[in-house]
């Protein structure tokens, strides 16, 4: 192939798993404009409101939990495809719900899939991607997820204008949720114009596959070189659960595992989730408060091309330490502005400046690193477990975050958010290697050599 052409698949082979983000993105996101007509529509408390978003949630954190199984048993390439079928089940059942337990069930398949698909999508682009382009393209599964929640704020918007209040209480969130059956489709039509993951086809011995698939992503000298690589971190391990656990591994287990946790106590997906709540809270009426959950949108996509910029070039660890602590002097001061009851401008700022911080570091960051520190034998499931804390983190910010801003106000519930930032800066300085510019069996070498 001419190098042209080991381009056009590997951005190909990105675009087709980054769609797995895309969906991540769109059905974690589109409550955000349906959970108020939601409320009224079901009549449902406080409680029952978070359950609403968050039973997605436990879905996720069901799929995330075996997904590494499924993964290392039939291929990245084919859960993957497994998923998109979910995907599109689950965006016509929301739609056609008639109780809440009927959309909660619907909304938990859909669930399973964004918990599969998290943990397969980057580890996909990771084992297809060329060392120092690695990090750029596994940003582009959380350039994925952004883009997609910017557009689905556009769409809940013009959704939501189509008709009144009437009108949205009873059908328009309707076709919010039934919107992501046209990316849907498309993900499980590209899936089916891709390779396998070269480093899963020779776990289980398919050498001649995983040569062919190495050689359509690059030259053939260095597809060779790739081959050989592959072949000796494969001899080195077993592949048991015990090997992780007494090695240097287990070092890098925990660092996904923190990484995945406190991306999550951040706070950014109950700014996600209820953005237009959030608003709405501060005084603004319905359609100022869906403008500015649009405004978060696009402030997401926008800075995540940041990441894609600097990722591969400043490295992980410096700009991680750098967007924390963004992130926690913004939240500190979203607190204080709730505090002293000021909405306006400077609320958006301290918002979008916050949002802008994680966008180009914490979010895309921790699927780079989650998708590259693991041994080759053992990536499934430890990245499964790591994503398997993610979304149980993310479980409980969504669930917690209505009680928490009905029982101690926004401001404090704020600057709880914004004291896990300061601790996240703090494990980036002590714990977290850099990754930039290594092989993923040179890093997996590097493990080893911490016994």
């Amino acid at each position: 192939m001419k190098p042209t052409s080991h381009y056009r698949y590997i951005l190909l082979c990105t675009f087709a798993a980054s769609l797995g983000g895309f969906l991540y993105g769109y059905d974690t996101a589109v409550v955000s404009g349906a959970i108020g007509f939601l409320k009224i529509h079901f009549q449902l408390s406080p409680k029952l409101t978070g359950w609403a978003v968050s039973c997605l949630l436990v879905g996720a954190i069901i799929g995330s939990a075996g997904s590494g199984f499924i993964g290392d048993r039939y291929g990245r390439k084919w859960s993957l495809f497994g998923c998109a079928l979910l995907f599109g089940g689950s965006s016509i059942l929301s739609a056609c719900a008639n109780s809440i337990v009927l959309f909660t069930m619907a909304r938990f398949i859909g669930g399973i899939a964004i918990g599969a698909t998290s943990m397969l999508s980057p580890l996909y682009l990771a084992e297809i991607s060329p060392k120092q382009m690695r990090g750029r393209l596994v940003s582009c599964y959380q350039l994925a997820i952004v883009a997609a929640i910017c557009l689905v704020f556009f769409i809940n918007i013009q959704v939501q204008r189509i008709g009144g209040d009437a009108w949205n209480i009873t059908t328009g969130w309707r076709w919010m949720f039934a919107s992501s059956i046209l990316p849907a489709g498309l993900f499980a039509a590209l899936l089916l114009m891709v390779g396998e993951s070269p480093r899963w086809l020779m776990k289980f011995g398919r050498r001649k596959e995983a040569k062919a698939v190495l050689e359509n992503l690059s030259d053939n000298s260095h597809a060779q070189f790739e081959f050989q690589q592959i072949e000796e971190a494969l001899q080195q391990e077993d592949g048991r659960w015990s090997e992780l656990f007494t090695t240097g591994y287990r070092r890098a287990l925990l660092i996904g595992i923190l990484l995945s946790v406190f991306a999550q106590l951040s706070g950014i997906n109950a700014i996600m989730y209820y953005a237009s709540e959030i608003f709405k809270t501060a005084g603004e009426t319905s359609d100022i408060a869906y403008v500015k959950a649009a405004a978060i949108g696009l402030i997401n996509l926008l800075f995540t091309f940041v990441a894609m910029w600097f990722v591969d070039r400043a490295g992980r660890k410096p700009l991680l330490l750098t967007g924390t602590l963004i992130q926690a002097g913004s939240l500190f001061l979203v607190g204080f502005l709730f505090q002293r009851n000021l909405s306006g401008p400077l609320l958006l700022i301290a918002v979008l400046t916050f949002v802008a911080a994680f966008a180009a570091t914490l979010g895309p960051i921790t699927w780079i690193v989650n998708s590259e520190i693991f041994p080759n034998k053992l990536r499934g499931r430890c990245m499964s477990l790591a994503i398997l804390a993610l979304w149980v983190a993310n479980f409980l910010v969504t669930q917690t975050f209505p009680i928490l801003n009905q029982t101690l106000g926004a401001a404090y519930t704020f600057w709880i958010y914004g004291f896990f930032s300061l601790l996240t800066a703090l494990f980036a300085l002590i714990l977290l290697p850099e990754t930039k510019g290594r092989t993923l069996e040179e890093i997996e070498r590097y493990w080893l050599k911490q016994n």
